[in-house]
């Protein structure tokens, strides 16, 4: 029977980590089991790791703190993960994040193919789309889609073999990092795209820019160091995804421009960044307008 371990990167999540915790004990599986949940609080100060503990013993008793006295960024929090988790598979989350109740069983069911190393599901915003910035956030997200659906861009939910590695600390692109390791390893990558997980894009100018300024730093420099290519900077595939984006929202060309009016200006600036060679970070900001998801907004089963 395959055995999996989720993993939630946590730093002061207290309104989000209950119900990102609800939303993992209630995955339901087809001979597969999870055998345990591991909360990595890095350096949390808020109630974060009393409500984890508590869930642990009066809820769920699958699950686990593990405490780091100092916020050290998230590849480090990935790290102190992997080397305690015991499922032959691994499911990364955000405390941001709640998953729909069949998301890690239909991403699990690719690892039944040997050949598969690395499984990417579908983030869907709940951001209202109504707004100029909430649908530049679906759009982001909607043209991840349409490019993992021709070349598999994995992200904000992941899962993927324990082979027992650790990635650099020094810096962000943590999924990034990974599936260079399981491709290195001749594993393929694949996108479950009826794997839906829920989260909350940035609702401000400011916040987007910081977001995406920090993703495009990372894989910026992903490429320098490593001379590793990302999808998304791949013009084949971004042509093909925008022409099919545009094809079902064509009505919107005020809202469209304005977010592809910021998506250029966050990877203008981050190409001057890695230019300068300023350096990547291990700890960022904190995007305040990206919590708190409502469950209540959620439909969890299709």
């Amino acid at each position: 029977m395959l055995t999996i371990s989720a993993g939630v990167c946590a730093y002061n999540e207290e309104k989000n980590i209950l119900q990102c915790l609800r939303s993992l004990t209630s995955q339901t599986f087809d001979g597969k089991e999870l055998v345990e949940m591991l909360v990595i609080s890095s350096g949390s100060t808020d109630r974060t790791d009393e409500l984890v503990l508590d869930y642990a013993r009066n809820v769920d008793k699958r699950v686990r703190l593990i405490r780091q006295e100092k916020r050290e960024g998230k590849n480090s929090a990935v790290n102190a993960f992997m080397a305690e988790a015991q499922g032959n598979v691994l499911f990364l989350a955000n405390a941001d994040n709640v998953m729909r109740e069949d998301t890690f069983d239909l991403m699990a069911e690719h690892f039944n193919d040997p050949s598969t190393g690395m499984v990417g599901g579908h983030p869907i915003p709940v951001n209202d789309k109504g707004t100029i910035m909430g649908f530049a956030v679906h759009m982001l997200w909607d043209m991840h889609h349409r490019l993992s659906l021709i070349y598999p861009k994995v992200g904000e939910i992941v899962a993927f073999r324990n082979l027992g590695f650790q990635i650099p600390t020094g810096m962000g692109s943590d999924e990034d990092l990974i599936r260079r390791e399981h491709e290195g390893r001749g594993l393929k990558v694949v996108y479950e795209p009826e794997a839906l997980i829920y989260n909350r894009g940035p609702t401000n100018v400011q916040d987007f820019f910081v977001q995406r300024t920090r993703v495009n730093i990372g894989e910026r420099y992903m490429k320098r160091w490593f001379d590793y290519d990302i999808p998304t900077w791949d013009k084949r595939f971004l042509i093909n995804a925008w022409l099919s984006f545009l094809k079902d929202n064509a009505r919107h060309p005020v809202k469209m421009a304005a977010a592809m009016s910021l998506e250029a200006f966050a990877r203008v600036y981050a190409a001057l960044h890695v230019s300068l060679d300023k350096g990547d970070r291990a700890v960022w900001q904190v995007v305040e307008s990206t919590k708190v998801v409502d469950e209540r907004s959620i439909k969890y089963k299709k």
